[in-house]
């Protein structure tokens, strides 16, 4: 990563609380895009099954987290969404 996509992510980091909140966006298929939105949330969705999650992680390393929500699979994530298509994840997301 550059030296000026570091910058770039490092304010944008700063500026988090300020932005407007993220929202989902849904894509046909069982994998993500190789190039991830900025700061939207993704779901892969195959037919009428939902497979995972996806967004850029929030510290600014650019790493894309991907979230298993399909029944099968194992940890998996449960998500819900507000009126306002504004997602919450159970469980929470840390990174170690």
């Amino acid at each position: 990563m550059s030296i000026f996509d570091r910058l770039f992510y490092y304010v944008l980091c700063k500026l988090e609380p300020w932005l407007t909140p993220r929202r989902l966006k849904i894509i046909n298929g069982d994998s993500l895009p190789t190039k991830m939105p900025l700061r939207s949330i993704i779901l892969a969705r195959d037919g009428d099954e939902d497979w995972c999650i996806g967004f850029r992680c929030p510290c600014g390393c650019c790493r894309t987290i991907e979230l298993l929500v399909i029944d099968e699979a194992s940890p998996r994530w449960d998500y819900s969404l507000d009126n306002n298509k504004l997602l919450t994840l159970h469980p929470s997301v840390w990174l170690k």
